[in-house]
């Protein structure tokens, strides 16, 4: 029995002595650890208990979209001819014997005469005749024709032009990526008022399912990204393609995690556009009856800092931070925070964190501690045979069968 003694006296020790954390295998920390480190100055995230004015910050702090980024949403201006652009110029008079139609000029289909096709050179100019260089890159066809017409009038009779771009080599939108058909568009075509999903359509449509497929736009040297699905529900973020934009298509399923206490361990895809927290721990296996705290859900990820400190959070602790780490407490013994939860939306790499119930460690210690008085019964009873055989066996007393 010194042995069991000795068993409970190290089991109390273990208790006594607050090492039940260290000494049994947990799969994650305690919410009592992710309270209490969250008050440390040297706190690495924030802990931000869910609320409503939490729950609204959050749903205005949603990333912007192609709206917030690109804040001109008026279709396409007027298109600007550019260097390598290919021009057809006719000059029209009004009467024969005049600088480009002869008095002899015989039966003719008009009064008119087509100039050889040319390209906007590097200067940015064409060449007509009689009128010399002529500035086109960065003009429109009207400017170029009124400025032909100027150089013209004192030589010829009542001359009128027309300008026509017949090879576009500038002013193009580019649809590529996960796209069925890659495509390159001058936007001064019939694609003028073209959309964003109007020019994804040109391309073929995508490739991938909608809630997998995110749109890249690049437009004047700045980038923004949404999901496809957002250009859908949001018809504000569909803005007007504008030339020159380029709108990549790329496909990436988004994904969360979930450890600890859920009742699946590991990573989940949205299969969706979008999915709320509520659905997110559905969908991980709902909480473990028999181990998890529904007190003690935990949502981990980044906010910029702006946000992070509407939410309340001691901006002292994260100084020069641009992206602040936050962890969201759920609380699902209160039934409110199910209709709360259910308004936050998951992002992409998202964690969700299931503690363990404060009597899932009492139950450990009181496994260890069977455990430990087993072992120490079945050491005494070893002991106790030992003995017995030894003095049989030592003074040869017969054994009854």
């Amino acid at each position: 029995m010194s042995l069991a003694r000795a068993v409970t006296a190290i089991a109390l020790l273990v208790v006594s002595g607050g090492l039940g954390g260290c000494f049994f295998p947990e799969d994650g920390p305690s919410s009592a650890e992710i309270r209490f480190q969250a008050q440390e100055p040297s706190a690495q995230y924030a802990l931000v208990p869910l609320t409503e004015n939490v729950v609204d910050e959050l749903n205005k702090s949603e990333p912007e979209g192609l709206s917030g980024a690109f804040h001109d949403r008026r279709p396409p201006s007027v298109i600007k001819l550019g260097i390598g652009d290919t021009v057809s110029v006719t000059v029209f008079e009004s009467a024969a014997g005049g600088l480009f139609i002869p008095v002899e000029a015989g039966i003719r289909p008009g009064n008119f005469v087509s100039l050889p096709d040319q390209v906007v050179d590097n200067k940015g100019n064409i060449t007509v005749p009689y009128a010399g260089e002529i500035a086109a890159a960065g003009r429109t066809n009207v400017d170029v024709q009124k400025a032909i017409v100027n150089k013209l009038k004192e030589r010829a009779i009542e001359p009128q032009v027309i300008v026509s771009v017949s090879q576009q080599r500038t002013n193009l939108v580019s649809v590529l990526g996960e796209v069925n058909s890659p495509v390159r568009y001058p936007a001064s075509l019939a694609g003028a008022n073209d959309r964003l999903t109007d020019a994804i359509t040109r391309a073929g449509g995508i490739k991938a399912q909608g809630y997998e497929s995110w749109v890249m736009l690049e437009r004047d040297n700045r980038r923004a990204t949404v999901p496809f699905g957002n250009l859908v529900m949001y018809p504000s973020n569909n803005i007007y393609v504008q030339p020159g934009d380029r709108i990549y298509v790329y496909k990436e399923p988004q994904r969360f995690v979930a450890f600890g206490a859920a009742g699946q361990q590991g990573e989940f895809y949205f299969d969706a556009w979008r999915v709320n927290l509520t659905s997110a721990v559905a969908k991980a296996g709902g909480l473990m009856d028999a181990q998890a705290d529904p007190g003690s859900v935990f949502l981990f990820r980044p906010e910029r800092r702006e946000v992070a400190e509407r939410l309340g959070v001691d901006m002292s602790k994260f100084p020069g931070n641009r992206t602040v780490p936050v962890v969201l407490s759920v609380n699902f013994r209160d039934p409110g925070q199910f209709f709360l939860a259910r308004q936050v939306q998951m992002r992409n790499q998202d964690v969700i964190f299931v503690a363990n119930a404060e009597s899932v460690q009492f139950t450990k210690f009181l496994n260890f501690v069977n455990v430990g008085l087993l072992a120490a019964n079945n050491a005494t009873l070893g002991t106790s045979f030992g003995v017995f055989a030894k003095y049989n066996l030592g003074h040869r007393i017969p054994i009854a069968p």
